[in-house]
């Protein structure tokens, strides 16, 4: 097969691979957590799942049972709804405790807002009608209309999700309210702690790109263990330099907010576009480079060349990774091996990692060896002064 045959399977082989190809990313995610991993899958990303925390199961949460006990037995003036898988999941429980047709009642008889176009269906769904919601999703802009109704003395539940509410309880408070909250979904640590350990591993040594999460109490758990193992610092750095930290929305990148981490948000707070966002911020976070006729782009556990992703082994993306911090530069034996883990001090372990990394990327003359120096990338002339003057 001649070249001119080659260049459209090779041009296939490329298009093949999604955008997240190549990159690593973790989910901290309990709930939902293989319909974020199936989009992240189809996109390319290799996924490491950890559930940073696991829900009390409603049937057994006692206290949901005695909250919705006290709604009963004293019926509140507001119920605000803020979530609709834990609006469903509350009246569920209520069924399932022969309290189901009571509730429904009760709440037939209040002034019912619903957070949001998503809870409203499920307000519906249950047979009730909301008094009002907003089409923003904002609890600031429930807030901002019980505030103006006023609500001294009134008796307001809301029903909470194990996320926080910032000032939204304690606004209410200092108005007058008396707020009851009604705890759906309370977030506990994981009993398995190991694929959270590996997670946290895996992020202080770099063998992630990102981490997503879709909670607060899931960012918080993770925050909690790393500090608990004495990690907290390393993972810190991480998520500061290295390890894109990408929340579904504000209220769940408070925790790692907290810490002085920036993260990045999609517009609208759900999976789909978390993912696209991901589909954006990892690609052009990735380092590009003009190599012996070649366009090189180095991401997370492999490498595109010319479009064609080629899975690189760990010590070989260490290796490569240390020769692009100083593209077209020598970098000698000596601190290539300083850059292999677990290497030790036998320099024969660069040069068996450096066969394999040049057989992985299908192109030897990408990597030069520079006789009794070490090796370089063989930039192309244009880039090689360009660099070389930066």
């Amino acid at each position: 097969m001649d070249e001119r045959q080659q260049r459209p399977e090779q041009a296939e082989q490329g298009a093949e691979h999604g955008p997240l190809a190549g990159f690593t990313v973790g989910v901290t995610a309990a709930r939902r957590a293989d319909e974020l991993g199936a989009l992240l899958g189809r996109r390319g990303a290799a996924v490491l799942h950890a559930p940073a925390l696991r829900i009390v199961p409603l049937a057994d949460d006692s206290e949901l049972l005695a909250a919705t006990k006290e709604l009963l037995d004293r019926v509140p003036d507001v119920v605000v709804a803020t979530t609709a898988i834990g609006f469903r999941g509350w009246i569920e429980a209520a069924d399932g405790w022969g309290l189901g047709e009571a509730l429904l009642d009760r709440l037939r008889g209040v002034e019912l807002l619903a957070r949001g176009p998503k809870v409203k269906g499920a307000v519906r769904a249950a047979g009730l009608t909301e008094e009002w919601s907003p089409s923003s999703e904002s609890m600031a802009e429930v807030l901002d209309r019980l505030l103006e109704e006023g609500v001294d003395g009134r008796r307001i539940a809301v029903q909470l999700h194990g996320e926080p509410l910032p000032g939204f309880v304690e606004s209410l408070r200092a108005g007058g309210a008396e707020v009851v909250g009604v705890p759906v979904y309370r977030w506990m640590p994981p009993e398995d702690l190991s694929p959270v350990d590996r997670l946290l591993d895996a992020t202080v040594s770099r063998g992630v790109d990102a981490l997503t999460f879709t909670s607060a109490p899931a960012a918080a758990s993770l925050l909690s263990r790393a500090e608990e193992r004495g990690l907290l610092a390393e993972l810190l750095a991480a998520l500061n330099h290295d390890v894109l930290p990408a929340c579904v929305g504000p209220v769940t990148a408070l925790p790692l907010q907290a810490r002085g981490i920036d993260t990045v948000q999609p517009e609208r707070f759900r999976l789909g576009p978390l993912v696209q966002l991901l589909c954006q911020e990892l690609p052009a976070r990735a380092r590009a480079l003009p190599i012996a006729g070649h366009r090189v782009e180095i991401r997370g556990h492999a490498v595109l060349v010319d479009g064609e992703l080629k899975p690189v082994p760990p010590a070989g993306m260490s290796l490569l990774r240390a020769l692009a911090r100083r593209p077209g530069w020598v970098v000698a034996r000596a601190e290539l091996l300083r850059a292999l883990p677990g290497a030790g001090r036998d320099e024969h372990a660069v040069e068996t990692a450096m066969a394999r990394l040049r057989t992985a990327l299908g192109a030897p003359k990408l990597i030069q060896t520079v006789v009794k120096r070490g090796y370089r990338l063989a930039l192309d002339p244009a880039a090689d002064a360009k660099y070389a003057d930066a």
